[in-house]
Protein backbone atom coordinates (compact mmCIF):
# COMPACT_ATOMS: atom_id res chain seq x y z
CA UNK A 1 0.00 0.00 0.00
CA UNK A 2 2.94 2.54 0.77
CA UNK A 3 4.49 1.36 -2.84
CA UNK A 4 0.92 2.10 -4.46
CA UNK A 5 0.28 5.55 -2.29
CA UNK A 6 3.72 7.23 -3.39
CA UNK A 7 2.89 6.33 -7.11
CA UNK A 8 -0.03 8.09 -6.82
CA UNK A 9 1.26 10.61 -5.06
CA UNK A 10 4.05 10.94 -7.81
CA UNK A 11 1.30 10.75 -10.26
CA UNK A 12 -0.46 13.37 -8.86
CA UNK A 13 2.49 15.87 -8.14
CA UNK A 14 3.58 15.05 -11.92
CA UNK A 15 -0.39 15.86 -13.50
CA UNK A 16 -0.41 19.06 -11.10
CA UNK A 17 2.70 20.50 -12.12
CA UNK A 18 1.64 20.22 -16.07
CA UNK A 19 -2.14 21.90 -15.45
CA UNK A 20 -0.17 24.37 -13.43
CA UNK A 21 2.23 25.04 -16.61
CA UNK A 22 -0.96 25.33 -18.75
CA UNK A 23 -2.44 27.69 -16.44
CA UNK A 24 0.91 29.56 -16.21
CA UNK A 25 0.97 29.67 -20.30
CA UNK A 26 -2.48 30.73 -20.51
CA UNK A 27 -2.57 33.35 -18.53
CA UNK A 28 0.44 34.64 -19.96
CA UNK A 29 -1.01 34.19 -23.28
CA UNK A 30 -3.74 36.71 -21.84
CA UNK A 31 -1.40 39.19 -20.95
CA UNK A 32 0.00 39.29 -24.37
CA UNK A 33 -3.34 39.24 -25.98
CA UNK A 34 -4.31 42.33 -23.32
CA UNK A 35 -1.19 44.30 -23.52
CA UNK A 36 -1.04 44.13 -27.61
CA UNK A 37 -4.72 44.75 -27.83
CA UNK A 38 -3.98 48.38 -25.39
CA UNK A 39 -0.99 49.26 -27.59
CA UNK A 40 -2.84 49.25 -30.42
CA UNK A 41 -6.02 51.11 -29.39
CA UNK A 42 -4.12 53.72 -27.91
CA UNK A 43 -1.31 54.37 -30.62
CA UNK A 44 -4.01 54.57 -33.69
CA UNK A 45 -5.06 57.02 -31.30
CA UNK A 46 -2.29 58.72 -30.50
CA UNK A 47 -1.11 58.43 -34.66
CA UNK A 48 -4.20 60.15 -35.39
CA UNK A 49 -4.22 63.04 -33.12
CA UNK A 50 -1.15 63.85 -34.67
CA UNK A 51 -1.25 63.10 -38.11
CA UNK A 52 -1.40 66.82 -39.34
CA UNK A 53 1.61 68.28 -37.44
CA UNK A 54 4.38 66.87 -40.08
CA UNK A 55 6.97 67.77 -37.68
CA UNK A 56 6.12 66.22 -34.35
CA UNK A 57 6.48 63.16 -32.48
CA UNK A 58 4.87 62.11 -28.99
CA UNK A 59 7.21 62.26 -26.42
CA UNK A 60 5.31 62.52 -22.76
CA UNK A 61 3.03 64.21 -20.44
CA UNK A 62 4.64 66.75 -19.26
CA UNK A 63 4.49 69.73 -16.42
CA UNK A 64 1.07 70.77 -15.72
CA UNK A 65 -0.21 67.83 -17.32
CA UNK A 66 0.66 68.96 -20.66
CA UNK A 67 0.73 66.88 -23.69
CA UNK A 68 4.18 67.14 -24.95
CA UNK A 69 5.75 66.47 -28.65
CA UNK A 70 9.41 66.18 -29.84
CA UNK A 71 10.94 67.36 -33.17
CA UNK A 72 13.15 65.00 -35.31
CA UNK A 73 16.18 66.00 -33.38
CA UNK A 74 15.17 64.47 -29.89
CA UNK A 75 16.89 61.20 -28.97
CA UNK A 76 13.14 59.71 -28.50
CA UNK A 77 11.80 60.92 -32.17
CA UNK A 78 11.93 57.56 -33.57
CA UNK A 79 10.14 55.68 -30.83
CA UNK A 80 6.88 56.14 -31.63
CA UNK A 81 7.02 55.31 -35.39
CA UNK A 82 8.74 51.88 -34.11
CA UNK A 83 5.71 50.81 -32.00
CA UNK A 84 3.90 50.97 -34.80
CA UNK A 85 6.28 49.03 -36.92
CA UNK A 86 5.83 46.52 -34.01
CA UNK A 87 1.97 46.59 -33.79
CA UNK A 88 1.64 46.47 -37.74
CA UNK A 89 4.21 43.09 -37.45
CA UNK A 90 1.46 41.85 -35.05
CA UNK A 91 -2.22 42.82 -36.13
CA UNK A 92 -1.09 42.95 -39.98
CA UNK A 93 -3.24 45.93 -39.63
CA UNK A 94 -2.67 48.40 -42.89
CA UNK A 95 -3.56 51.28 -40.97
CA UNK A 96 -0.76 50.76 -38.52
CA UNK A 97 1.47 50.36 -41.62
CA UNK A 98 0.39 53.52 -43.06
CA UNK A 99 0.57 55.49 -39.82
CA UNK A 100 4.49 54.16 -39.64
CA UNK A 101 5.44 54.74 -42.92
CA UNK A 102 4.32 58.75 -41.84
CA UNK A 103 5.88 58.57 -38.91
CA UNK A 104 9.04 57.14 -39.49
CA UNK A 105 9.42 59.81 -42.52
CA UNK A 106 9.48 62.49 -39.63
CA UNK A 107 12.52 61.56 -38.49
CA UNK A 108 14.55 61.03 -41.71
CA UNK A 109 16.69 64.02 -41.87
CA UNK A 110 18.35 62.54 -39.05
CA UNK A 111 20.36 60.85 -40.91
CA UNK A 112 22.54 63.64 -41.31
CA UNK A 113 23.15 64.24 -37.64
CA UNK A 114 26.77 64.65 -37.16
CA UNK A 115 26.12 66.15 -33.34
CA UNK A 116 23.88 63.45 -31.43
CA UNK A 117 25.07 60.17 -30.06
CA UNK A 118 21.38 58.81 -30.44
CA UNK A 119 21.07 58.50 -34.16
CA UNK A 120 21.01 54.95 -33.34
CA UNK A 121 18.41 55.08 -31.35
CA UNK A 122 16.24 57.97 -33.93
CA UNK A 123 17.03 55.94 -36.71
CA UNK A 124 16.75 51.60 -36.17
CA UNK A 125 13.78 51.87 -33.91
CA UNK A 126 12.14 53.77 -37.08
CA UNK A 127 13.70 53.08 -40.35
CA UNK A 128 15.48 49.84 -38.63
CA UNK A 129 12.14 48.16 -37.92
CA UNK A 130 10.13 49.48 -41.40
CA UNK A 131 13.23 47.65 -43.46
CA UNK A 132 12.82 44.63 -41.59
CA UNK A 133 9.03 44.27 -42.21
CA UNK A 134 9.30 46.25 -45.74
CA UNK A 135 11.97 45.75 -47.48
CA UNK A 136 12.23 49.60 -48.75
CA UNK A 137 15.35 50.16 -50.31
CA UNK A 138 14.85 53.98 -48.90
CA UNK A 139 15.14 52.66 -45.52
CA UNK A 140 18.05 50.71 -45.98
CA UNK A 141 19.95 53.95 -47.44
CA UNK A 142 19.01 56.21 -44.47
CA UNK A 143 19.72 53.55 -42.09
CA UNK A 144 23.38 53.51 -43.50
CA UNK A 145 23.91 57.15 -43.77
CA UNK A 146 23.07 57.51 -40.48
CA UNK A 147 25.39 55.03 -39.89
CA UNK A 148 28.14 57.30 -41.39
CA UNK A 149 26.95 59.97 -39.44
CA UNK A 150 27.10 58.35 -36.20
CA UNK A 151 31.01 57.22 -36.80
CA UNK A 152 32.04 60.75 -36.86
CA UNK A 153 31.04 60.33 -32.94
CA UNK A 154 33.70 58.04 -32.61
CA UNK A 155 37.73 58.87 -31.64
CA UNK A 156 40.28 55.69 -32.40
CA UNK A 157 42.48 56.76 -29.38
CA UNK A 158 39.56 56.49 -26.85
CA UNK A 159 38.02 53.63 -28.55
CA UNK A 160 34.64 55.17 -27.52
CA UNK A 161 31.91 57.36 -29.28
CA UNK A 162 31.71 60.63 -27.96
CA UNK A 163 28.04 61.26 -26.09
CA UNK A 164 26.97 65.01 -25.38
CA UNK A 165 28.81 67.82 -26.24
CA UNK A 166 27.63 70.13 -23.41
CA UNK A 167 28.97 70.74 -20.18
CA UNK A 168 32.42 70.84 -21.49
CA UNK A 169 34.05 72.51 -17.95
CA UNK A 170 33.15 69.39 -16.29
CA UNK A 171 33.61 66.25 -18.82
CA UNK A 172 36.27 66.39 -22.00
CA UNK A 173 34.48 63.21 -23.74
CA UNK A 174 31.65 62.04 -21.68
CA UNK A 175 30.14 58.48 -22.62
CA UNK A 176 27.12 57.19 -21.30
CA UNK A 177 25.51 53.77 -20.58
CA UNK A 178 23.07 54.74 -22.79
CA UNK A 179 25.38 54.66 -25.92
CA UNK A 180 25.55 50.89 -26.03
CA UNK A 181 22.00 50.96 -27.08
CA UNK A 182 23.17 53.12 -30.61
CA UNK A 183 25.82 50.17 -31.44
CA UNK A 184 23.01 47.95 -33.03
CA UNK A 185 22.53 50.41 -36.01
CA UNK A 186 26.64 49.81 -36.59
CA UNK A 187 26.44 46.33 -36.67
CA UNK A 188 23.80 46.07 -39.16
CA UNK A 189 25.16 48.50 -41.15
CA UNK A 190 28.74 46.32 -41.31
CA UNK A 191 26.05 43.52 -42.19
CA UNK A 192 24.31 45.47 -45.06
CA UNK A 193 27.86 47.22 -46.35
CA UNK A 194 31.37 46.45 -47.48
CA UNK A 195 32.25 48.94 -44.76
CA UNK A 196 33.46 46.85 -41.75
CA UNK A 197 34.67 49.80 -39.33
CA UNK A 198 31.11 50.36 -38.18
CA UNK A 199 31.50 46.71 -36.69
CA UNK A 200 35.20 47.64 -35.73
CA UNK A 201 33.81 51.10 -33.59
CA UNK A 202 30.71 49.24 -32.35
CA UNK A 203 33.31 46.68 -30.87
CA UNK A 204 35.61 49.10 -29.42
CA UNK A 205 32.89 50.77 -28.09
CA UNK A 206 31.53 47.75 -26.05
CA UNK A 207 34.96 46.36 -24.46
CA UNK A 208 35.74 49.96 -23.79
CA UNK A 209 32.66 50.43 -22.04
CA UNK A 210 32.71 46.74 -20.10
CA UNK A 211 36.23 47.32 -18.97
CA UNK A 212 35.87 51.20 -17.15
CA UNK A 213 31.39 51.46 -17.16
CA UNK A 214 31.49 48.62 -14.29
CA UNK A 215 32.22 47.96 -10.82
CA UNK A 216 32.94 44.93 -9.23
CA UNK A 217 28.98 44.03 -8.25
CA UNK A 218 28.33 44.46 -12.25
CA UNK A 219 26.37 47.71 -11.66
CA UNK A 220 27.31 50.85 -13.90
CA UNK A 221 28.13 54.17 -13.68
CA UNK A 222 25.88 56.44 -15.58
CA UNK A 223 28.57 59.02 -17.18
CA UNK A 224 32.52 57.70 -17.81
CA UNK A 225 34.40 60.82 -19.13
CA UNK A 226 38.04 60.36 -20.60
CA UNK A 227 40.78 61.92 -20.69
CA UNK A 228 41.21 63.57 -24.40
CA UNK A 229 45.14 63.23 -24.65
CA UNK A 230 45.56 60.40 -22.50
CA UNK A 231 42.48 58.19 -23.68
CA UNK A 232 42.28 57.10 -20.02
CA UNK A 233 38.65 57.60 -17.72
CA UNK A 234 38.74 60.83 -15.87
CA UNK A 235 35.32 60.89 -14.09
CA UNK A 236 32.92 58.34 -13.25
CA UNK A 237 29.68 60.03 -12.52
CA UNK A 238 25.90 60.32 -13.01
CA UNK A 239 23.50 62.35 -14.19
CA UNK A 240 20.43 60.93 -13.96
CA UNK A 241 20.71 58.80 -10.72
CA UNK A 242 20.71 59.25 -7.34
CA UNK A 243 23.91 60.21 -6.83
CA UNK A 244 27.73 59.09 -8.85
CA UNK A 245 27.75 55.66 -6.70
CA UNK A 246 24.92 54.60 -6.76
CA UNK A 247 22.96 52.39 -9.10
CA UNK A 248 20.39 54.35 -11.62
CA UNK A 249 18.34 51.19 -12.62
CA UNK A 250 17.53 52.46 -16.55
CA UNK A 251 21.40 52.69 -16.83
CA UNK A 252 20.87 48.60 -15.35
CA UNK A 253 18.76 47.91 -17.95
CA UNK A 254 20.32 49.93 -20.65
CA UNK A 255 23.61 48.12 -19.90
CA UNK A 256 21.45 44.27 -19.75
CA UNK A 257 20.49 45.13 -22.86
CA UNK A 258 23.47 46.50 -24.78
CA UNK A 259 25.76 43.24 -24.08
CA UNK A 260 22.90 40.65 -24.86
CA UNK A 261 22.28 42.94 -28.29
CA UNK A 262 26.28 42.83 -29.07
CA UNK A 263 26.50 39.22 -28.53
CA UNK A 264 23.31 38.42 -30.97
CA UNK A 265 24.84 40.48 -33.48
CA UNK A 266 28.53 39.17 -32.83
CA UNK A 267 28.65 35.71 -31.30
CA UNK A 268 31.54 37.07 -29.29
CA UNK A 269 31.47 34.97 -25.70
CA UNK A 270 32.57 37.68 -23.72
CA UNK A 271 29.46 39.79 -24.29
CA UNK A 272 27.53 37.07 -23.24
CA UNK A 273 29.00 36.34 -20.15
CA UNK A 274 28.88 39.95 -18.83
CA UNK A 275 25.28 39.87 -20.03
CA UNK A 276 24.67 37.31 -17.36
CA UNK A 277 27.05 38.99 -14.78
CA UNK A 278 24.67 42.25 -14.96
CA UNK A 279 21.19 40.02 -15.72
CA UNK A 280 22.13 38.68 -12.22
CA UNK A 281 23.30 41.56 -9.92
CA UNK A 282 19.58 42.55 -11.70
CA UNK A 283 17.60 39.45 -10.65
CA UNK A 284 19.69 39.13 -7.23
CA UNK A 285 19.37 42.79 -6.51
CA UNK A 286 17.85 43.07 -2.31
CA UNK A 287 16.18 46.82 -3.58
CA UNK A 288 14.61 44.79 -6.76
CA UNK A 289 10.45 44.84 -5.92
CA UNK A 290 8.93 41.70 -6.43
CA UNK A 291 6.64 42.77 -9.20
CA UNK A 292 9.91 43.17 -11.20
CA UNK A 293 9.11 47.28 -11.91
CA UNK A 294 12.28 48.62 -10.09
CA UNK A 295 12.37 52.16 -8.42
CA UNK A 296 14.01 54.58 -10.54
CA UNK A 297 17.95 54.09 -8.71
CA UNK A 298 17.89 51.26 -6.58
CA UNK A 299 20.28 53.64 -3.84
CA UNK A 300 17.28 55.91 -3.62
CA UNK A 301 17.30 57.21 0.20
CA UNK A 302 13.63 56.69 0.23
CA UNK A 303 12.79 53.48 -0.91
CA UNK A 304 10.21 52.39 -0.66
CA UNK A 305 8.51 55.52 -0.82
CA UNK A 306 9.71 56.35 -3.97
CA UNK A 307 9.13 56.26 -7.86
CA UNK A 308 9.21 52.74 -9.70
CA UNK A 309 10.57 53.32 -13.49
CA UNK A 310 8.40 51.38 -15.64
CA UNK A 311 10.69 52.31 -18.59
CA UNK A 312 13.29 50.38 -16.80
CA UNK A 313 11.36 47.50 -16.37
CA UNK A 314 10.41 47.37 -20.01
CA UNK A 315 13.97 47.37 -20.95
CA UNK A 316 14.99 44.35 -18.75
CA UNK A 317 11.89 42.51 -20.01
CA UNK A 318 12.84 42.96 -23.55
CA UNK A 319 16.36 41.56 -22.96
CA UNK A 320 15.70 39.17 -20.30
CA UNK A 321 13.46 37.51 -22.71
CA UNK A 322 15.95 37.77 -25.79
CA UNK A 323 19.08 36.79 -23.20
CA UNK A 324 16.72 33.72 -22.24
CA UNK A 325 17.51 32.00 -25.02
CA UNK A 326 21.18 32.18 -25.65
CA UNK A 327 21.58 30.74 -22.49
CA UNK A 328 20.76 27.34 -20.63
CA UNK A 329 19.98 26.46 -16.95
CA UNK A 330 18.37 28.11 -13.83
CA UNK A 331 19.76 31.96 -15.19
CA UNK A 332 17.78 30.79 -18.47
CA UNK A 333 14.38 30.37 -16.28
CA UNK A 334 15.09 32.81 -13.96
CA UNK A 335 15.83 35.37 -16.45
CA UNK A 336 11.79 34.25 -18.29
CA UNK A 337 10.25 34.33 -15.13
CA UNK A 338 11.16 37.60 -14.21
CA UNK A 339 10.36 39.01 -17.22
CA UNK A 340 6.91 37.05 -16.97
CA UNK A 341 6.49 38.93 -13.84
CA UNK A 342 7.33 42.35 -15.03
CA UNK A 343 4.82 41.90 -18.29
CA UNK A 344 2.34 40.78 -15.87
CA UNK A 345 3.13 44.16 -14.13
CA UNK A 346 3.13 46.22 -16.53
CA UNK A 347 0.10 45.05 -18.46
CA UNK A 348 -2.01 45.55 -14.77
CA UNK A 349 -4.18 48.61 -14.47
CA UNK A 350 -1.30 50.07 -12.23
CA UNK A 351 0.94 50.62 -15.23
CA UNK A 352 -1.46 50.03 -17.89
CA UNK A 353 -3.48 53.10 -19.54
CA UNK A 354 -7.05 52.88 -20.05
CA UNK A 355 -8.01 53.53 -23.54
CA UNK A 356 -8.17 57.56 -24.32
CA UNK A 357 -6.53 57.95 -21.05
CA UNK A 358 -2.40 58.67 -20.06
CA UNK A 359 -2.38 61.29 -23.41
CA UNK A 360 -2.69 58.01 -25.61
CA UNK A 361 0.28 56.43 -24.46
CA UNK A 362 0.55 52.95 -23.43
CA UNK A 363 2.25 53.15 -19.93
CA UNK A 364 1.77 55.19 -17.29
CA UNK A 365 4.92 55.61 -14.26
CA UNK A 366 8.40 56.28 -15.63
CA UNK A 367 10.96 58.50 -14.84
CA UNK A 368 13.08 60.63 -17.10
CA UNK A 369 15.76 62.43 -15.32
CA UNK A 370 14.33 62.79 -11.51
CA UNK A 371 17.15 64.61 -9.73
CA UNK A 372 16.80 67.33 -12.79
CA UNK A 373 13.08 67.65 -11.59
CA UNK A 374 12.19 65.99 -15.01
CA UNK A 375 9.62 63.83 -16.63
CA UNK A 376 9.15 62.25 -13.50
CA UNK A 377 6.34 60.01 -13.10
CA UNK A 378 4.81 60.41 -16.48
CA UNK A 379 4.12 58.20 -19.68
CA UNK A 380 7.51 58.04 -21.68
CA UNK A 381 7.59 56.91 -25.63
CA UNK A 382 10.64 54.85 -25.01
CA UNK A 383 8.48 52.82 -22.14
CA UNK A 384 5.87 52.06 -24.53
CA UNK A 385 8.31 50.80 -27.04
CA UNK A 386 10.35 48.34 -24.66
CA UNK A 387 6.73 47.13 -23.64
CA UNK A 388 5.00 46.05 -26.78
CA UNK A 389 8.75 44.77 -28.30
CA UNK A 390 8.87 42.63 -25.25
CA UNK A 391 5.49 41.32 -26.34
CA UNK A 392 6.67 40.41 -29.00
CA UNK A 393 9.54 38.69 -28.05
CA UNK A 394 7.74 36.73 -25.70
CA UNK A 395 4.81 35.76 -28.04
CA UNK A 396 7.93 34.30 -30.59
CA UNK A 397 9.23 32.53 -28.10
CA UNK A 398 6.56 30.73 -26.78
CA UNK A 399 5.52 29.88 -30.40
CA UNK A 400 9.25 28.25 -31.02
Amino acid sequence: MKINFLIVASLFLTFGSFASGKNDAKEMRAVIDKGLDAATVQSKKMAESLIDQNDKLPRTIGKRNVFTTSNAGAWTSGFFPGVLWYLYEATGDTLLKEYACDYTSRVEKEKYNKGNHDVGFMLYCSFGNGYRLTGNEKYKQVLLKGAESLSTRYKDHIGVIRSWDFNKAVWQYPVIIDNMMNLELLEWASKKSDNSRFAAIARSHADVTLKNHFRPDYSCWHVVSYDTITGQPEKKHTRQGYSHESSWSRGEAWALYGYVMMYRETQQKHYLVHAKKVANYILTHPRMPEDGIPYWDYNAPDIPDTYRDASAGAIMASAFIELSTMIQGELSRKCLMMAETQLKTLTSPEYLAEPGTNGNFILKHSVGSLMEHSEVDVPLTYADYYYVEALLRYQKVKSE
